[in-house]
């Protein structure tokens, strides 16, 4: 999930016990609000039907030994010891985990893999694969594609859970902390009460995300510590006052004997003892925001022993209190003493809306993960926050989401049914993180299958265990996360593969270098004045559409560059290796391919930033090559791309202040700096071109380098493909229905390529293209 306050665990002070101390409180609000709530529905949700609190406090026990070893084996054990160690580059989450498979193995679906991908800083393996020698479990991942696909589903599957814990968790958090309300209003009032305000706070959280929490976010980690703090209170004070040998539920016998006694109706219980777990996988996903060390320190010495306090103290409270003559009697706010009922629901009240935002910020953030890596339809992201970097804001995600939630508060209106739905989702998140470590213990550390199997099999067992007892409950609220879960799937498999046969569609009609290089005036073509920046998705090669485009324009600038945007399977590409940058032909043709590589969690420029950063990579290449070919013509190959930023320093500077670029520039001292100016007139770019005195080799390179100035003076035209996909003639009926009507139903009410690639509308030129797949 993607916190809203916080700073990056690649700080250079994370060595610092201050600064990781620092970041140990700040994890507080932003991971483990999710997690602290759960105390309010789950005993509520486990005594909901299966099982019924008797007067020998057999259940109660049995109930709170299972919460203790569950909460110990999963969230501290599998978690916080060895989950959290599979990090990606200090990222963490559903995808983090695929993307480690997918560089240690090959098993992506993505077509555009190049070889300069894997020199990429953030992609180097920690030891050379070719010491190691190749586990079988790699060769049967590499040999077969049909388990490509099928680890593909499996991180859908989980990305997919995800997502509908962002629509369950809101509504089972905000209406658990409202319905303290039901102790202070008869049965008749409840219902017209507790529900409108629960639906109100949560229309409230949804309509509040476009503008951020980075203004309120400093106020998450004091609340969810107030509250920690209250249910250790709450839980030390019951302890002493109604049992204090209640410790001995402690011991695993408790669970043994709770299972034998109760039976199937024991088991089928499990489904609410689960969501005690409710917002350990925040831990995992949230650590590219902190450290490894602090999310450690936070869970182990405050919020585990503050769970156990509280689980405990409401344990020893009902041990003591057997009333069976209102339905919530079970619940949390019966164990808080009269005086404390009001503070303690604002409280609750408050934890619960921070731990909603933490999902809902999640959900936003894997929704753009997935967009980014092929997986989700292009939707519209908004950064709110130019200093918080992946504070971002989805609207028409968090729209559906609204109504989602609020269908659900209205829908199902207690929490057995809201815990039953969640309760699935959030165990089978873990189910698919349970199966991915594994490989990555194999792929990643070269350790013993054996191992990795041990590891599956012990915590895949306990998982295992309570996914069946949710399972079974599928008519009692868990057919919702199942059915948003095929639908989403449903969406992301069409909208993927149709992705992939759109590139291979593409690869197969490209366009030759030398078809290129022929056009010219005895063709009728003119190069007009201007850069012209062709996107494709094509590494390599001129794409088709731009012969539609010169077939039915016989035109094309002066300065002709292809760009891709690709994406690589890492979470951060360092600005210094952003840039591939190579030529199209000989340097007289002034044409280049530029191949922008992005990670899953980088966040994309705005289109001035991007157009100067781009002119100024091609003004680099053109000096770079200058200084190591000189005056002697080079070989060029279209797929001879160079790294721009890596190696040689930019001689260019941004300036904010236009007035003072202007005032620079008329020093002396700057006599051979040429200024690129963007269209807005808001930022300046400088390159500067060096100068040697009788020397010719920087002659063609002087005069490309000019080309290049003017033809920027004259603007930039962005030219993208607008496509119409249809299937063969003879195509089966799936296929069919998934591309003619899917495919083509998403891409018509989705976002099109120019909001992704934020293009100004005043420079797009679309051209038309018809997929036949």
């Amino acid at each position: 999930m993607d916190p809203e306050i916080g700073k990056c665990s690649t700080s250079p002070k994370k060595n610092s016990w201050k600064a990781t101390l620092l970041l140990a409180y700040q994890s507080l609000g932003v991971v483990y609000g999710d997690l602290s709530i759960s105390p309010l529905y789950v005993y509520k949700s486990t005594f909901a039907d299966d099982i019924t609190h008797s007067d020998s406090n057999k259940e109660i026990y049995g109930v709170l030994s299972f919460v203790f070893w569950t909460l110990t084996l999963v969230p501290l054990v599998k978690y916080v010891f060895i989950v959290l160690r599979a990090d990606d580059n200090g990222q963490g989450g559903t995808l983090a985990l695929y993307s480690l498979i997918c560089r240690h193995a090959k098993v992506s679906l993505l077509p555009n893999r190049q070889a300069a991908d894997e020199e990429l800083s953030t992609y180097s393996h920690e030891c050379p694969p070719e010491t190691n020698c190749k586990s079988r479990i790699k060769v049967l991942l590499e040999k077969h594609k049909n388990l490509h696909t099928a680890l593909l589903i499996v991180v859908m599957l989980g990305t997919c859970m995800v997502i509908g814990d962002g629509v369950l968790t809101p509504a089972i958090s905000v209406y658990s902390a409202v319905s303290g309300l039901q102790l202070s209003m008869s049965e008749v009032h409840q219902e017209y009460v507790v529900v409108p305000i629960a639906c109100f706070a949560i229309l409230c959280l949804f309509v509040l995300q476009h503008y951020g929490t980075h203004r309120v976010g400093f106020l998450f980690a004091p609340i969810v510590l107030t509250w920690l703090v209250c249910i250790s209170a709450l839980g030390i004070y019951n302890i002493i006052q109604w049992n204090p040998h209640i410790y001995e539920a402690l011991s695993p016998y408790y669970m043994f004997k709770f299972l034998k006694e109760t039976r199937k109706a024991g088991w089928m219980s499990l489904g609410g003892v689960l969501l005690c777990m409710t917002g350990s996988e925040a831990m995992f996903a949230d650590l590219g925001h902190f450290s490894y060390t602090s999310i450690q320190i936070a869970f182990t010495s405050f919020v585990y022993p503050a769970l156990i306090l509280g689980y405990m103290g409401q344990a020893a409270y009902l041990s003591r209190h057997h009333k069976n003559d209102t339905s919530y009697h079970i619940g949390f706010y019966v164990s808080v003493p009269e005086c404390l009922r009001w503070p303690v629901l604002v409280i609750a009240i408050l934890v619960s809306i921070v731990g909603s935002q933490a999902i809902i910020s999640g959900t936003f953030s894997i929704i753009n993960q997935s967009q980014c890596l092929g997986c989700f339809p292009r939707v519209k992201v908004v950064h709110t926050s130019n200093k918080i970097n992946g504070q971002i804001y989805i609207p028409e995600i968090n729209w559906m989401l609204m109504v989602l939630c609020v269908a659900v508060a209205v829908g199902f209106r207690d929490t057995k049914h809201m815990g039953n739905a969640s309760g699935l989702a959030v165990i089978t998140v873990m189910l698919v993180t349970t199966c991915l470590t594994s490989l990555v213990i194999i792929l990643k550390w070269h350790k013993s299958p054996l191992l990795a199997l041990c590891f599956l099999f012990f915590f895949g067992s306990i998982e295992a265990l309570y996914f069946s007892a949710s399972l079974v409950k599928f008519l009692d609220g868990a057919w919702l996360p199942i059915l948003l879960a095929l639908f989403l799937m449903i969406v992301m498999f069409i909208w993927h593969h149709a992705t992939i046969k759109k590139y291979e569609f593409d690869l197969h009609n490209k366009v030759s270098l030398d078809w290129l290089l022929a056009l010219g005036h005895s063709l009728g073509i003119a190069r007009v004045p201007g850069i012209g920046l062709v996107y494709t998705d094509l590494v390599s090669g001129v794409p088709a559409n731009f012969s539609h485009f010169v077939t039915n324009l016989p035109a094309f600038h002066h300065i002709l560059v292809f760009v891709c945007v690709k994406y690589i399977p890492v979470p951060f590409v360092p600005p210094a290796e952003r840039y591939l940058v190579g030529r199209v032909g000989p340097p007289d043709h002034r044409s280049y391919r530029c191949i922008v590589r992005y990670g899953y969690r980088d966040v994309h420029q705005d289109i001035d930033s991007f157009e100067s950063e781009l002119i100024m990579s091609l003004a680099e290449f053109i000096q770079s090559e200058a200084s190591y070919h000189g005056n002697q013509p080079s070989d060029v190959v279209d797929d001879q791309l160079t790294v721009i930023g890596s190696l040689l320093p930019r001689d260019y500077e941004f300036e904010e202040n236009i007035q003072r670029a202007s005032t620079s520039t008329q020093s002396s001292s700057e006599r051979n700096v040429k200024e690129l100016e963007p269209v807005n007139r808001v930022k300046k770019v400088r390159f500067h071109i060096e100068v040697t005195d009788c020397s010719e080799k920087d002659g063609p390179a002087r005069e490309e380098l000019e080309d290049l100035l003017t033809a920027r003076e004259a603007g930039t035209a962005f030219i993208l493909g607008h496509s119409h996909v249809r299937t063969k003639p003879g195509s089966s009926i799936m296929k069919k229905i998934a591309i003619d009507f899917g495919y083509n139903f998403l891409k018509r009410n989705c976002r099109g390529p120019e909001v992704a690639l934020r293009v100004p509308p005043a420079s797009l030129l679309e051209v038309g293209v018809v997929y036949v797949l």
